[in-house]
């Protein structure tokens, strides 16, 4: 039976290669995949160059005023600005908020 030790030796080896070629890339990418099934491994960790993104800013991707007033911006600073005008178009246009509501859920 394959144990934990043999499969993490194994990758250790294909990932040590200096030229690998596509054989090793295929029993790499079959030695994750049985270590995966067998001991329910989570996915290996993903490197990137690029920083990682901050997710309590908003990124929008759109080009209207309102996105653009919003982009980049905190999301703590911008929910109060937008509960504000939501408790205000309830009292001003309640089928709107509704129809708003709606499609938020």
């Amino acid at each position: 039976m394959i144990t934990k030790k043999d499969l993490e030796s194994a990758i250790a080896e294909c990932q040590g290669k200096r030229d690998p070629d596509a054989r090793t890339c295929m029993m790499l990418a079959a030695f994750y995949t049985i270590k995966r099934e067998m001991f329910g491994e989570e996915k290996e960790a993903e490197y990137s160059y690029a920083p990682a993104p901050d997710r309590n800013k908003i990124n929008t991707r759109s080009d209207t005023e309102f996105a653009m007033a919003i982009d980049g911006k905190d999301f703590d600073d911008v929910i109060p600005v937008i509960d504000e005008l939501m408790d205000t178009l309830r009292i001003i246009q309640p089928r709107l908020y509704n129809v708003v509501m709606d499609r938020l859920a």
